[in-house]
């Protein structure tokens, strides 16, 4: 079977010499890697004139984990905690989104991927968890703490795909995940299009089908960092097999 081509959304980094670099975590990329697809990486600041040309030979976008969405792109509460907005990194991931759902080709947000997948869709984010939703849990287990320190429980919807994709036993097993944390915002209001089928102990929405949809999936957590995990390992294989039929029907 062909390896599909997944497009992987990346982030700018200013070093100490005023020079910008392109950057996204291996994990990823391998991650796609091992589970049979071909990874492209997608870099942030490209013209608009070009993303419809490139998105026409991938089979599956990745949106990748990093920092803040502008919170004016989802009429958010201003916070000292948010760091790290791109504006161009928005504008281009907010697309991918959309364009994704338009075509139903494969999509996975993981972590910021599915903070852009609410907001592009028409939902809104915590523009930091801790600070505006009483009662939260601590999600921001970074940067001090092992990327795959399993943090808390996410307790799954029986009904969702997620639990099939993660290659869960229906008639046991499949109610919770542990997962690993490392955000400080997360989903506030659902985006009306949007199904929520993973909550944290707290109420916090964790995972996000796109009901009609081939495969249109965001967890709030990171199963890149998780490859001993058997059901982030059937996750990825998931999405790839998603991408291969596009790809089959595309040809």
């Amino acid at each position: 079977m062909n390896a599909p081509l997944i497009g992987i959304t990346t982030a700018r980094l200013l070093t100490d010499r005023d020079k910008v670099l392109i950057k996204m975590n291996e994990a990823y990329v391998q991650s796609v890697v091992d589970a049979g697809g071909i990874p492209v990486l997608i870099p942030t600041g490209i013209p608009p004139s070009t993303w419809d040309g490139i998105l026409s030979h991938l089979s599956g976008v990745l949106i990748t984990g990093g920092g803040d969405i502008d919170p004016a792109l989802f009429h958010g509460e201003a916070h000292p905690a948010v760091y790290g907005i791109d504006a161009a990194r928005d504008e281009i991931e907010i697309a991918l989104v959309q364009k994704c759902v338009a075509s139903e080709r494969p999509l996975l947000g993981i972590c910021r991927g599915i903070q852009v997948i609410n907001v592009a869709l028409g939902g809104t984010l915590y523009t930091d968890i801790a600070g505006l939703k009483p009662g939260a849990i601590k999600h921001d287990w970074f940067p001090d703490w092992p990327r795959d320190y399993l943090s808390h429980e996410v307790a799954l919807e029986k009904d969702s795909r997620l639990v099939d994709y993660m290659g869960l036993d229906r008639a046991n097993g499949w109610k919770s995940i542990q997962v690993n944390s490392m955000h400080h915002q997360g989903l506030r209001d659902l985006a009306p299009r949007l199904k929520a089928v993973g909550h944290a102990p707290d109420g916090l929405i964790e995972a996000v089908e796109l009901p009609g949809h081939p495969f249109g999936l965001g967890v709030q957590w990171h199963p890149e960092c998780l490859p001993e995990a058997l059901p982030m390992q059937s996750l990825f294989h998931s999405f790839i097999d998603a991408a291969r039929a596009f790809a089959g029907q595309h040809a």
